[in-house]
Parts: structure tokens; C-alpha cells; sequence
């Protein structure tokens, strides 16, 4: 048996009837995916209570090439998050599925975690006041450079209404003939251009930070579904301009000093819209401390308060018609979801199912003390 844990955010836009599906799917399609790479992941040897990388070798025409297992997993999520939008795509013509949603999974497995991210959901590691990063936000924002150029490659999938050109301002009809700092999918920097009729159509990407939109319609720019989505006022297809490629990060929990403080802080965009990552793990640092680890009738809610003090601080108090925060700035009015994951109790399996593995003659390694594990949500038989 190797084990493995899941852990999954879906955030709905435009209905929930695609992220539902996907909820209750994508684990499945995922375990697939490492059940056809099982013999790959099983590890041959044992040493020093660890079990040896599983780097392998496979035959590719003249030569060999080195494929880790990481490179193994990272491809078994990819392909899941692909697979995943095709039946969506598929299930949309005989089932009513509405909007899309954004996709944030953890897999724990092998001693690592691997955070797969397609959307504006975020995940972080808070371990005291250090954070470490493991997704980026996508939106019109930061995957300006991507497509812009989808759109300068391809020029029929704007119809007749957009441009991929980007100016400094949107031109109006007074400006033709003028001069204006425009920038093109190929530049990252400005240059000037005579406006022209073409240039005064509306452009690829509209707005700044977080209010920016692709086709002036939809915020995020990776996810599952969205396939029968059009441009406001306009028939052109959005989807060509959306993907549902996730980013693959590595954690290496089993080679890391952890503690019972050591979490994985995974939410939708409507809290990290008026929350920085430190100040996530300011407040999950100090939700902990109230409920020490050496507490066995409290430690329980550690987590799950944790959890709900992220959201309360994002959500606020109503104030004169505004909810706003502790800090009294602008709280969120999206939804929240928010889950707190303590990393040691994995690590703590994979040792133990590490030592499971060492010969009968081999002494196993000390046991590591942690929390309980909670139940696993499935395991891949060979």
C-alpha cells in the first residue's frame, strides 16, 4: 500500500454546478493517474529509515533519460487537472453545469507535498513567522504576457470587437491620428503608435490588479470549465484564453526539523483579496497559541480555529453600512473557505510507513511524536 492524503478547495464562479462535479471527481481521476505510475512510485530500498528517491530510468529511443519522482507526480496532477476540464467539457452537453471554479489541491505522498494550483486560490506554509509561498495567484494580471500573445498569434479568436494591443490609456475616437504609449505582446516596455480606427476596439485585457477582467468579462485566467462563456455583448468564445494547466509546487515535509506550529494554510481568493501572507500566519500563530499542543482536551479545535479566525478577521464587523476590519480597512464580501493542515502528522506517517517497510533484521528508526493523524481519504494499492 502507499499512502496518501488529499486535500482539495474548489471556488466556484457563475454557479457551483462545475465545481460540485469536480469536487466529487477529481480525487478519483487522480488516484487513477498514480495507479498507473504505481510500480514507479513503490520504493525498491530502504536506508537509513527512509525510503530511497525513486529516481528511475526509461528507455526514450537512442538513449536514457533520468525521470524523477517528482517529475512523476507533478505529471500524474497535470494530466488530472486535463482530463479533469474534458469530462466537464464532455458532461456539459448532457447535464445542466453551470459557471466554472478555480482548483487548489495538496497530495501528500512519499514524505513530500505537492500543492497543485489553477485559479486565485492560495496556499502558504506558516511555520512561526516564516512563510514559504506554494501557489501564485492567476489572473488577467499576471498572465498578461501569456495572453496577449495567444491573441497576437491568433487574431481571429478576438472577432471584430478586441484588440491585444495595450495602451497606456483606451483611445477614443479623437485620438486618431495621434500619438500613444501603447505596448505590444512581444514588449515589457512603451512605445509610442499613431492611433488608427483598429486601435480604438476594446482591449484583450481591461482594468489593473485585481479588478482587471479577460474580455472584459471574467477575473481568473486557469480553472476548470467556463467552456460555453462569451465576452459581454459580443460572441466570442473566452475559453480559448483560459486553461486548465496547473503549477505544481514541492515541499519536502519528511526532510524537514518540524513542529506541531507547522501548518499548510490553503484558501479562496476571498481571503487573501484583504489579507498579506504574513499577516495569515500572524494570526494563525497566535490562534495556536491559545490552544497548546500539549492540551488533550482542547487541542482538538487547534486547527479548525485557527481556520476560523482567518475568516472572521477577513469578513469583519459591520460598520455603518461597511463591513471592515479589525484594522478598519475594507473587509471581504466574497466567500471564504479556509483550510489549516498540520504538516507534522504526515511526516510522522511517512516515517512510520517507512519503517514498515525495513527488513525484519533492521532495526527501525525512533518513532517521531506528533498529533494523530487523521483519517486518510484514500490509498493506492499496487
Amino acid at each position: 500500500m502507499l499512502p496518501w492524503v488529499y486535500f482539495a478547495l474548489f471556488d466556484g464562479h457563475a454557479g457551483s454546478g462545475v465545481a460540485v462535479a469536480a469536487s466529487n471527481t477529481l480525487q478519483k481521476i487522480i488516484q487513477e493517474k498514480l495507479m498507473n505510475i504505481i510500480d514507479l512510485l513503490l520504493p525498491s530500498t530502504v536506508e537509513n529509515g527512509d525510503a530511497k528517491d525513486n529516481a528511475t530510468f526509461l528507455p526514450f529511443g537512442a538513449g536514457d533519460k533520468k525521470i524523477s519522482t517528482d517529475s512523476l507526480i507533478i505529471g500524474a496532477l497535470e494530466t488530472a487537472f486535463w482530463d479533469m476540464d474534458k469530462q466537464i467539457a464532455r458532461d456539459k452537453k448532457h447535464y445542466k453545469m453551470t459557471g466554472g471554479c478555480t482548483v487548489l489541491v495538496a497530495l501528500f505522498i512519499l514524505g513530500k507535498l505537492y500543492l497543485a494550483n489553477a485559479g486565485d486560490s492560495r496556499a502558504i506554509i506558516c511555520r512561526g513567522d516564516k512563510v514559504i509561498p506554494m501557489s501564485a495567484d492567476f489572473t488577467p494580471e499576471s498572465e498578461r504576457s501569456r495572453i496577449k500573445h495567444l491573441g497576437m498569434q491568433c487574431p481571429e479568436l478576438l472577432g471584430s470587437d478586441f484588440t491585444h494591443l495595450e495602451f497606456i490609456r483606451r483611445p477614443v475616437r479623437a485620438d486618431l491620428g495621434k500619438r500613444l504609449l501603447c505596448r505590444d505582446a512581444y514588449m515589457t516596455g512603451w512605445a509610442y503608435k499613431t492611433i488608427t480606427t483598429e486601435d480604438l476596439k476594446f482591449p484583450l485585457i481591461y482594468g489593473e490588479g485585481k479588478r482587471s477582467r479577460v474580455l472584459a468579462t471574467i477575473g481568473v485566467t486557469r480553472g476548470f470549465g467556463d467552456h460555453d462563456l462569451k465576452a459581454q455583448s459580443s460572441n466570442v468564445d473566452i475559453k480559448p484564453f483560459l486553461t486548465a494547466e496547473p503549477e505544481v509546487r514541492v515541499f519536502d515535509v519528511n526532510s524537514e526539523e518540524l513542529t506541531e506550529g507547522d501548518v499548510l494554510v490553503m484558501g479562496t481568493d476571498g481571503l487573501w483579496d484583504v489579507m498579506a501572507n504574513e499577516k495569515a500566519a500572524e494570526i494563525v500563530q497566535k490562534s495556536l497559541d491559545h490552544f497548546p499542543a500539549n492540551d488533550t482536551q482542547r487541542v482538538k479545535f487547534r486547527y479548525i480555529s485557527a481556520a476560523q479566525d482567518l475568516v472572521m478577521h477577513s469578513r469583519g464587523k459591520l460598520k455603518e453600512r461597511n463591513w471592515r476590519t479589525a484594522d478598519n480597512r475594507a473587509a471581504t464580501i466574497d466567500d471564504i473557505s479556509v483550510f489549516v493542515i498540520p504538516l507534522k502528522s504526515y511526516q510522522d506517517e511517512h516515517r512510520a510507513w517507512t519503517a514498515s517497510l525495513l527488513p525484519p533484521h533492521q532495526s527501525p528508526p525512533p518513532p517521531a511524536l506528533g498529533l494523530p493523524l487523521p483519517p486518510t481519504p484514500g490509498n493506492v494499492a499496487p
